[in-house]
């Protein structure tokens, strides 16, 4: 076949094998529907995926590098892709779980999780503006479905609904800032956007404002202020497994795309993109912060958190510019594992469809309130959720405070000293609300429990995993030498 190149199919298997297993497991759901079948599909598929990632990554696959028109396969590539993938794995374990009393339609889920998985990857890869929307595109419209899974839920349809009609508003901005830069550049690749921009004197309306548009837009999908408005109501009402789900790989995928773009077209170096950038992040970490010292649902305190912890992530950009790849990937990566960590917590105590004596619990536990006392009824569930917290808060020996450090330490490398200040404000004001749950998990306990895990928690695949999780931030806060040695090759080619 004319063009057919070996290399190139070989250096995106880990795609074609997520792909492949959606297929899979339409295949399987159309000839027998099985909750078990279909999560262990999607489970060994997105395992197999991991493998020959880091088959490739360590060089025991060979693969000349790659440079398509669309894709980038460098090390920044697969550094965001395992993270992706092993934050993939842990949400389909979670939702095993929690799915498994929902009467019907349980296997959809996991089709809709692999395409939205395999849109993620995509978009860590995408040097180009096609590939930038698509990839986005097909990374959130299963999002949508996935939102409103639990559909007879009120607050799970409206979270799907209100994702929907803002992340569509989000779309077209993102699409209109594309136009105008491709009509004033006529460039559609990264690189040739940043030669346009290099290459004059002056620039010119229409560059400015397709990047304003379209900085954004990203900043939307990002849950950034001031354009993180949708965040709470949609975490919230999603199901457990699925706002762990939008926190980590939504996220990660999100923030390694628009420091790609970012970086290799060279448009943090406008003056009217630092300035952007500048205030997005200021605002990020001042109303994240103050936001979620309000909130008693716990589900809405880690969306406002989340707010604040885009603007920390942000700051490397600002500070050290093209090297920033390194830094942001680990700092996203480790409030991707916190975040599934700290929603496994609330997936595990949840059991939203299951019959409590004579009554129908079809809530989750997300409120304060279940968590009061959880320390003298479960000691070991307790301590996952604390050391996630004290990860998220930056305290010491916890992966969050190493990946927090290097993001004061580079800003103050480049000269950013109010951006140091801002870190260090937003992050005596998180003490607040962290210890504020920390206070709760640890008082006299209820009488009446409305919500607890089960009895096995810590032998199920879902409980596993979330203690598997909580190790890996202990170790990267212990020993922080592995992080940033793995770190440090996810540099932007």
């Amino acid at each position: 076949m004319h063009g057919f190149d070996v290399n190139l199919l070989s250096s995106f298997a880990p795609m074609m094998v997520v792909g492949l297993t959606a297929l899979v497991v339409m295949l399987a759901i159309a000839l027998k529907r099985s909750h078990f079948w279909s999560a262990t599909l999607s489970v060994v598929g997105l395992n197999i995926a991991l493998i020959v990632l880091l088959l490739q990554a360590f060089g025991f696959w060979q693969t000349a590098p790659i440079n398509h028109p669309l894709f980038v396969m460098d090390n920044f590539a697969y550094f965001n892709m395992g993270v992706i993938l092993i934050s993939s794995l842990a949400c389909c374990t979670l939702a095993y779980g929690y799915f498994g009393t929902l009467k019907d339609n349980k296997d959809e889920l996991y089709l809709l999780m692999l395409i939205s998985t395999l849109g993620a990857m995509l978009m860590v890869s995408a040097q180009h503006l096609a590939s930038f929307f698509m990839a986005l595109e097909l990374l959130s419209v299963p999002m949508y479905g996935m939102l409103a899974y639990t559909f007879l839920r009120s607050r799970s349809l409206e979270s799907g609904l209100k994702y929907l009609i803002l992340s569509a508003t989000a779309s077209a901005t993102l699409l209109m800032g594309m136009a105008f830069i491709f009509a004033d550049t006529g460039a559609l690749d990264f690189n040739g956007i940043s030669n346009a921009v290099f290459g004059r004197e002056s620039l010119s309306p229409l560059m400015v404002v397709g990047a304003v548009m379209m900085m954004v837009a990203v900043a939307f999908k990002l849950s950034a202020a001031p354009f993180h408005s949708w965040v709470a109501d949609v975490y919230a009402g999603s199901p457990a497994p699925i706002s762990a789900f939008l926190a980590s790989v939504s996220k990660v995928a999100m923030m390694a795309l628009a420091i790609r773009f970012l970086v290799q077209s060279a448009l943090p170096a406008l003056p009217a993109m630092e300035l952007i950038l500048m205030v997005i992040i200021a605002l990020s970490v001042l109303m994240g912060n103050v936001l979620a010292m309000g909130q008693d649902n716990l589900k809405r305190l880690f969306a406002y958190s989340s707010v604040a912890h885009m603007g920390y992530a942000l700051v490397a950009l600002l500070s050290v510019g093209k090297d920033s790849g390194s830094i942001v990937s680990m700092y996203m990566a480790i409030y991707a594992l916190t975040s599934i960590g700290a929603f496994g917590v609330i997936t595990l105590m949840s059991s939203p469809y299951k019959e409590r004596g004579h009554t129908s619990v079809t809530g989750e536990a997300d409120d304060l309130r279940f968590y009061q006392g959880l320390f003298w009824r479960r000691p070991v569930l307790t301590a996952v959720l604390t050391i996630m917290l004290l990860s998220m808060a930056g305290i010491p020996l916890t992966a969050g405070f190493m990946t927090k450090f290097i993001v004061i330490f580079t800003s103050v490398q480049g000269m950013r000293f109010w951006a140091a200040g801002m870190i260090i404000l937003g992050s005596a004001i998180g003490l607040y609300y962290y210890l504020k749950v920390l206070v709760a998990l640890y008082q006299k306990p209820k009488v009446s429990l409305e919500f607890d895990a089960h009895q096995q928690w810590g032998i199920k695949a879902g409980g596993v995993m979330v203690l598997l999780i909580t190790a890996i931030v202990l170790v990267f806060g212990v020993l922080p030498d592995i992080l940033f040695n793995m770190a440090t090759m996810a540099r932007v080619s």
